[in-house]
């Protein structure tokens, strides 16, 4: 046994493995490190996980595109980040709008309305984008070698980049300060904002909604089926064009529902806003498994979570200065140790193993 496991194990994966040992070695040190100092309170690393549970929230919406689009076509769609970023950067306009009138702070009623109709607007534009793409860039490639939608989606990434761009100009927009946004929630000994509450149950809602979908209804069903087999599920009566376009239609919708979600947290919005959270969508869908949906739910809470934590968790303790800088290292590094020691993701194995 001892002997095959040599023949089995090159070099590379030698040195993998010691990148990776090293890496989880300063992992544990600095977190051990970090917790003996005593540096934050309690009411610090709560809050710490409840802005990573609403960024997980955010990266796990995105994911759900990446992850839906690759189940049923077998590509990454690299444009979804514009995607993403062509609704809520549509939907500023009319947020400003109503900030201006006054109209979001007149009640709760009115905010809650005002919510609904950005929310609407912003899911609109996302998955009329998405269509389009899918009709124009993807359709037409579909019996294509795999390397060619894959570059037709890189180009199709910058082509959205710099239309918005010049469709609504190069500037940074800023969102609605709202003040019901910033107001506490008592929580036992602890406070949540509302803002932070809003984003998590919405990601929640929609993600369980999407789920629901998937598995319960004639259209999930059929979307699976796609997945599974384009050719059989073809013979046994499917429109394959059309359940993929619902594909692009659903991963399109949450992503303009994250995109909002997004700028009212961090308020700002532009025709770049994409590229980072895209990534990290990304990121989460290898994470928990590409192809499954809730591996990318999975995976966008859990790189949310450690995104938000582990700066100060891994970083501080080592005496790095400014950890909260490297967020973006962290998240990109926890990407190669997936890939290192579990290729196939969180729940992609299992999935693999029960089609097998």
């Amino acid at each position: 046994m001892l002997r095959r496991f040599l023949e089995r194990v090159t070099l590379t994966d030698i040195f993998m493995f010691v990148i990776g040992g090293t890496i989880l070695a300063m992992v544990v040190v600095g977190s051990a490190l970090t917790l003996i100092h005593g540096k934050y309170s309690t009411q610090d690393w709560f809050n710490l996980v409840v802005f990573g549970l609403a960024l997980g929230g955010v990266y796990a919406l995105i994911a759900l595109g990446y992850t839906l689009v690759y189940g049923v076509l077998r590509m990454i769609n690299f444009a979804h980040s514009e995607v993403f970023m062509s609704g809520p950067f549509t939907a500023y306009f009319v947020a400003d709008a109503m900030s201006r009138s006054g109209f979001l702070e007149r009640s709760l009623g009115n905010l809650f309305l005002g919510l609904f109709i950005i929310f609407a607007l912003a899911m609109a534009v996302s998955t009329g984008v998405a269509v389009l793409l899918e009709r124009i860039a993807y359709r037409p490639l579909r019996g294509a070698p795999r390397l060619v939608p894959l570059i037709t989606a890189i180009g199709a990434s910058f082509f959205l980049q710099y239309f918005f761009r010049g469709l609504y100009g190069p500037n940074i927009h800023v969102y609605p300060d709202i003040a019901w946004m910033k107001q506490t929630i008592p929580i036992g000994a602890f406070s949540i904002q509302n803002i932070q509450v809003l984003v998590i149950v919405a990601s929640i809602v929609m993600m369980a909604g999407l789920q629901f979908f998937i598995m319960r209804s004639k259209t999930g069903k059929a979307m699976r089926a796609v997945a599974e087999d384009k050719p059989t599920a073809a013979l046994m009566g499917i429109n394959v064009d059309r359940i993929i376009v619902i594909t692009f239609v659903l991963g399109g919708a949450l992503a303009g529902a994250a995109g909002v979600l997004y700028a009212l947290m961090f308020k700002q919005v532009g025709f770049l806003m994409g590229f980072i959270p895209g990534i990290k969508a990304f990121t989460a869908a290898v994470l928990g498994g590409i192809g499954n949906v809730p591996g990318a739910m999975l995976g966008g809470m859990f790189l949310g979570i450690i995104e938000s934590l582990g700066p100060n968790l891994f970083l501080d303790g080592l005496g790095i200065a400014a950890p909260y800088q490297l967020k973006d290292a962290i998240a990109f590094i926890l990407l190669v140790l997936v890939l290192i020691f579990r290729p196939r993701g969180i729940l992609g194995e299992r999935l693999a193993q029960k089609k097998a």
